[in-house]
């Protein structure tokens, strides 16, 4: 199937409330991973790539690292079997969100959830004015995540206001709204049980109606954490949303769930893991496919959490 606008995937996981995994690339491997993991659920899948992964695939770079990431999604996706798009997962730089708007990139976030509301709406009216004009859909935060994830940073949440969120949604005109509802960013989101504020949640769904997306939701697999220290990592008191919280917040509304630390614990503790056991290794193919395999694995089981699978 051709590469597709994130518009496209969002819109149809909102009309039959399902949700869609949404995971984070730095490099070939993570996306090799995803691109086959999509295809043996027959999941549609999008690709996110942070202002962080841009500078580091540019060498600090925008337009090179934007056009990296676009022409290696697109040539995949074009060859795959099922709907993939691109999506810049928090911007904040307006001179880089508007670099991926011109590179071809599916979607784009708008993050100024750090600023006073008026402030947000404004920053966020203007990218979808840009945006929109060639048709690339445009996603925002209302609320603020407590927690630490490439450029973003916070010490407290903020949970979202409903009434804001439904004045924010008219007047600029976004295209997918990510509510902050509780979850964090990073591994270490929660101290007891994950608590999110589905009632808020399922308000912000029925006076809007558009597709909501959750950000802070790896799951943080504890047999990988374990794996991962096995072999000499020292992670220690990460907890992450468990999967039944992840169907709650599909069943109430939310379309797209931000996965990234999953996969960055998961590809650690493989590699960790081939090195030990592999002192004489010096082919970096053979020591990342166990990782790439490790990672499809936990891709697999977050579709069908979600309930993308055979949807494509």
């Amino acid at each position: 199937m051709p590469y597709v606008p994130t518009k496209e995937i969002l819109d149809d996981a909102n009309k039959k409330y399902y949700g869609v995994g949404a995971f984070n690339i730095n490099n070939l491997e993570f996306l090799q991973a995803i691109i086959e993991a999509a295809e043996e659920e027959n999941s549609p899948v999008i690709i996110e790539t942070s202002e962080g992964a841009i500078k580091y695939a540019g060498k600090g770079n925008i337009e090179r690292g934007v056009r990296f990431f676009y022409e290696l999604v697109k040539n995949y996706g074009d060859h795959s079997k099922v709907p993939v798009s691109l999506h810049l997962d928090h911007g904040k730089d307006f001179a880089k969100i508007v670099a991926c708007i011109k590179g071809g990139y599916g979607s784009v976030m708008i993050d100024a959830s750090d600023q006073p509301f008026e402030g947000n709406l404004n920053a966020t009216k203007k990218i979808v004015e840009i945006a929109h004009a060639v048709g690339i859909g445009v996603e925002a935060e209302l609320g603020t995540l407590k927690g630490i994830e490439d450029n973003v940073a916070a010490a407290e949440s903020v949970l979202v206001n409903t009434d804001e969120a439904r004045e924010f949604v008219e007047k600029t005109g976004v295209d997918f709204l990510a509510p902050a509802i509780g979850t964090s960013h990073g591994a270490f989101k929660f101290k007891g049980a994950a608590k999110l504020d589905f009632d808020r949640l399922k308000k912000v769904k029925e006076e809007n109606g558009i597709p909501l997306v959750l950000h802070g939701a790896s799951s943080v697999p504890p047999e990988q954490i374990e794996l991962a220290n096995q072999y000499g990592a020292d992670i220690k008191g990460a907890k992450g949303v468990p999967f039944e919280t992840l169907e709650e917040s599909v069943k109430y509304g939310i379309n797209k769930v931000n996965t990234d630390t999953d996969l960055r614990i998961t590809f650690i503790a493989a590699v960790r893991k081939f090195l030990k056991e592999t002192p004489g290794a010096i082919d970096p193919r053979k020591v990342f496919d166990p990782a790439i395999d490790a990672m499809k694995e936990i891709i697999k089981a977050r579709m069908k959490c979600l309930g993308s699978s055979n949807k494509a």
